[in-house]
Parts: C-alpha cells; sequence; structure tokens
C-alpha cells in the first residue's frame, strides 16, 4: 500500500529506534504471561468485526488475539525490527492481517474505511497526539469504536512528577520517543471523540508501582453527525 503525500511528509525524519525496538520485543514478549498483558489484549479486543485498522502494532502481540469476525486487520508500524517483527507475527495470525508502514499523524488509508479502530500503547509515542487523533477520526466510519489501552499520567503527585520530570530528561530518548505523563483520555475527549467505558489499572498488577505503570482500557465512538 503506498504512502500519500501527507504520509511522506509526516513521516520525515524517520522512526528508527534499533535498541529500543530489541528490548521491546524481548520484555514485552515476557510481559505477555508474566504481566499480564496478554488478558489485558483479551478484552481491548473482545467483540470487534469488520475491518479494523491497528495504528502502531509494535512486533504484532494483538494480532493473535482478534476474534474471528474481525474480517481484515491493517496494521500501521513505523519502526522497521518491530515492522518485521510484526509481519512475521501477521503470518501466525488467525485473521487477515495486513502489516504497512505509516504515520499515526499522517494514516496512509482512505477516509471513514474502518469499523474499529485500535491504539495499544502508541498515543505515549507518537509525536503529534491531537493530529494523530484527528487521523484516527478520519479513517473511522461515523459511529465506529476505538478501542485504546494506554498508559499516562496517574499515582498522585510525587508520581506524576516524576513522570514530568522523565519526560523532560531521560526517558523519551531512552524510550523510543515514550512519555509518561500524557492523559489519553483526555486527549480522546478533545480530539471529539464520545468515550464509552473504561477502567484504570495498574500494569503489572502486582509488584512495585512504576511511572510507567497507570494505564486505562476503554472504549471510545466517532460520533455519527446523523444521529
Amino acid at each position: 500500500m503506498p504512502l500519500s503525500a501527507g504520509a511522506r511528509k509526516a513521516s520525515r525524519g524517520p522512526v528508527h529506534h534499533p535498541l529500543f525496538a530489541r528490548c521491546y520485543a524481548r520484555v514485552s514478549v515476557a510481559a505477555e504471561t508474566r504481566g499480564g498483558l496478554g488478558a489485558v489484549r483479551e478484552r481491548l479486543l473482545a467483540g470487534l468485526s469488520g475491518r479494523v485498522l491497528e495504528v502502531g502494532a509494535g512486533n504484532g502481540l494483538n494480532f493473535r488475539h482478534y476474534p474471528a469476525a474481525v474480517s481484515e486487520v491493517v496494521a500501521i508500524e513505523p519502526e522497521p525490527l518491530l515492522r518485521r517483527l510484526a509481519l512475521d507475527a501477521a503470518r501466525r495470525a488467525e485473521v487477515p492481517v495486513d502489516v504497512v508502514p505509516g504515520a499515526a499523524e499522517a494514516l496512509p488509508v482512505k477516509s471513514e474505511a474502518f469499523d474499529a479502530v485500535v491504539v495499544s500503547l502508541v498515543l505515549c509515542s507518537v509525536r503529534d497526539v491531537p493530529r494523530a487523533l484527528g487521523e484516527v477520526r478520519r479513517v473511522l466510519r461515523p459511529g465506529g469504536a476505538v478501542r485504546f489501552f494506554e498508559h499516562g499520567r496517574g499515582g498522585g503527585r510525587a508520581m506524576t512528577f516524576t513522570q514530568r520530570a522523565l519526560d523532560h530528561t531521560l526517558w523519551p530518548p531512552l524510550s523510543g520517543g515514550c512519555h509518561l505523563s500524557r492523559d489519553p483520555v483526555g486527549a480522546l475527549r478533545d480530539a471529539g471523540f464520545e468515550l464509552g467505558p473504561y477502567r484504570r489499572l495498574l500494569m503489572p498488577e502486582k509488584g512495585p508501582k512504576l511511572p510507567s505503570s497507570y494505564c486505562v482500557l476503554g472504549t471510545a465512538w466517532n460520533p455519527d453527525e446523523e444521529a
């Protein structure tokens, strides 16, 4: 699938974090069982059907959790190493998955082409959150669902201070552009989505509370303006 001119413009300064990508691939696979992330992915994707766009697919760990009612998944991943791993995961998936390069801020797909969009641990690292969510609204049909599982701000004053301090110093360059103190729920609301049910959770569920532990899992809707 060729990139549009807008996608090429947004992709200047390509996403390339080979060291982080290797570390993420190893840690994320271990977290599927030890950290309980596999069960979270099941809840994230349960009940989806039709055409689904996954933004920031990483190494493709969501793919095996898509239900059979999903007719197609188009998975966008900008980081080359993670995209290669996602391609391997797509070959093992039980639903059709097409892995393509692209930027969240200029998705290389048609408007109103998808029944649902999945964002999973990606809003923390996109370069322009409002623009990325504007793109999600563009490609999602009216009334379509956004399924989100993100980490962000939480844990009281001391923890939020720590998160902000890390965001302004070491964390983004060491973690592939990730930020700890963003507010994914607020960002979805500001982008014009109608928030559905969501819940706060800690990851991992047991163990120390880390700056990256404060997560939210839920659904938002692209408003049907004709309703």
